[in-house]
């Protein structure tokens, strides 16, 4: 894997410059902390993988990766689905992991 970033918030023009996919950042940091029970436990790691992919890894609190996760996985795959849909205005591919600490 590439550089890894631990993403708070994208809000600032001049740290887009610094972040893989900071539209699809943004959008996934605002929907997770939106479902959870602890928004401001909710971490998001980026790493790029290649030149134009690049992998999300969604840390939550405990407790609440069943909330992002749903019901057989619905509600991840939307998640995966609008990410995706943003990460098209940064030039990139994105994969989404919600990762179980």
């Amino acid at each position: 894997m590439g550089r890894v970033h631990s993403i708070e918030e994208v809000t600032d023009v001049a740290d887009s410059n610094t972040i893989p996919a900071p539209v699809a950042t943004a959008v996934l940091t605002h929907v997770v902390r939106s479902i959870v029970d602890d928004p401001e436990a909710v971490r998001v790691d980026t790493a790029d993988v290649d030149d134009d992919k690049v992998m999300l890894e969604v840390r939550v609190g405990p407790g609440d990766l069943g909330r992002v996760i749903g019901r057989r996985g619905r509600t991840a795959m939307s998640i995966r689905t609008v990410v995706r849909a943003a990460a098209a205005n940064d030039g990139v591919d994105v994969d989404v992991d919600f990762v179980d600490e």
